[in-house]
């Protein structure tokens, strides 16, 4: 047995977030009513949901509990999409497209809901996400947010330019609109309290056990690992942008792109007290985002994007050094603690993913950003098709594997596209 707690790359998160439940990789052999292979947000929300519902859950992870981007993201909790608007979601979904956009719309308050009935620790504050307007002409597309997701029933308002002020402490903004549900989390302490809610449900975890080929053995499917491995009815891929060669086509489906985030030094309390004075979880309507959040500790959380890794961490440090005193003068140029970054699954639609690979084999790709309330809110979704729950009573459209074509070159110049969403930000 093992404590993961230092297993994970260093972040803010990897320093503050409580203990792992004890795993062990697999030796041997294990059977299954599910096999779930990966333990982000997807996998454990699925195992939990499964589990809870009477059914035998292994879940395998290549790495420690978290490891992927639901351990490394900046934790803000968005029950939204990135580039897809309510009409749009709806749309695309065909008969499900609806139901797909209420499953949206109520994702966060699954996760808070979930926090709150697990007693997870994991610095939950839901008291809203606002993205603010970073030009004037893109008040019409706040309003049209409010329009199309107040009429679905979301807790949405719409801000102007004192309004937003007022709630962001900096009059950088021209407006935007806010969702009560939304908020923000110690996103690792959060994929560490699902682990330990899977796992007191009945479900069993193995890290360091990665998933090395799949398998129909008659009516069972057999998942390798290195030491052993997992015999089950069925199987949910839940690997996203951390995805390997497991299943022909599924990791080509998806661009894993780097997100950089990084945390302030605990900011003086007078001058916390005038950012983001009540606590929300904020991302503007910038393609090259600015974002910004408060930990339990008040330091600052941020990040950004590079078209270039090389020395990558003098160069994000100096650019978002550099953004943070222009948005929030008060701060200055501030010292960072920690700085990292993870992948988030990109799709070439900006668009989530949802398939049944094979009878009994399920999984999706395209966070695009949105991973914490999404994935939680899929993942419960695949946990119960996954026990019974018919394809038609669930609110998932499903579509077949689309590779991205010349996949290998659109992943190298994929960063580069950061470029190209600058120069939008600075025109109408």
């Amino acid at each position: 047995m093992t404590d993961n707690r230092n297993e994970m790359p260093p972040s803010l998160w990897a320093a503050t977030a409580p203990a792992p439940p004890e795993t062990a990789a697999l030796a041997g052999g294990a059977s299954a009513d599910i096999c779930v292979i990966g333990a982000g947000y997807t996998g454990l929300s699925a195992a939990l949901t499964a589990a809870e519902a009477g059914a035998k859950v292994v879940v395998i992870e290549a790495a420690a509990i978290g490891w992927g981007a639901s351990g490394r993201n900046n934790g803000q909790v968005i029950p939204t999409l990135s580039r897809m608007d309510p009409d749009e979601i709806a749309a695309s979904g065909g008969a499900k497209g609806e139901e797909f956009v209420g499953l949206i719309r109520d994702s966060a308050s699954l996760v808070f809901d979930l926090i709150r009935k697990h007693d997870m620790d994991a610095e939950a504050v839901q008291n809203g996400w606002i993205q603010p307007a970073h030009r004037e002409s893109r008040m019409a597309v706040a309003a049209k947010r409010v329009e199309a997701w107040g009429k679905r029933g979301a807790p949405v308002s719409l801000l102007d330019r004192a309004a937003m002020a007022r709630l962001t402490g900096t009059d950088h903004w021209h407006g935007g609109w806010t969702n009560r549900s939304g908020g923000r989390i110690n996103p690792l302490g959060y994929a560490r309290g699902l682990a330990r809610a899977a796992i007191s449900a009945g479900a069993t975890i193995f890290t360091h056990t990665p998933a090395e080929a799949i398998a129909r053995d008659g009516a069972k499917w057999v998942v390798t690992t290195p030491n052993g491995r997992v015999v089950a009815d069925r199987v949910i891929i839940a690997t996203n942008a951390y995805s390997t060669d497991l299943w022909p086509g599924f990791r080509e489906e998806v661009i894993p792109v780097r997100s950089y985030q990084m945390a302030t030094a605990p900011l003086t309390d007078n001058v916390r007290k005038s950012v983001l004075p009540e606590g929300h979880a904020l991302s503007d309507t910038r393609g090259d985002l600015y974002f910004f959040r408060f930990d339990a500790n008040g330091r600052l959380i941020t990040g950004g994007a590079l078209a270039l890794g090389f020395d990558w961490e003098n160069r994000i440090r100096e650019r978002i050094g550099r953004r943070v005193a222009a948005v929030y003068p008060q701060v200055g140029v501030p010292k960072f603690d920690y700085v990292w970054w993870g992948y988030i699954g990109a799709t070439a639609d900006k668009a989530p993913h949802v398939h049944e690979l094979a009878p009994g084999v399920t999984g999706w790709n395209g966070c695009n950003g949105r991973g914490v309330a999404l994935a939680t809110a899929i993942g419960r979704e695949l946990g119960r098709q996954a026990t019974g729950t018919p394809w038609s009573d669930i609110p998932l459209p499903l579509s077949p594997v689309r590779p991205i074509p010349a996949y290998g070159f659109a992943k190298r110049i994929a960063p580069a596209a950061i470029l190209d969403r600058r120069w939008r930000d600075g025109r109408d």
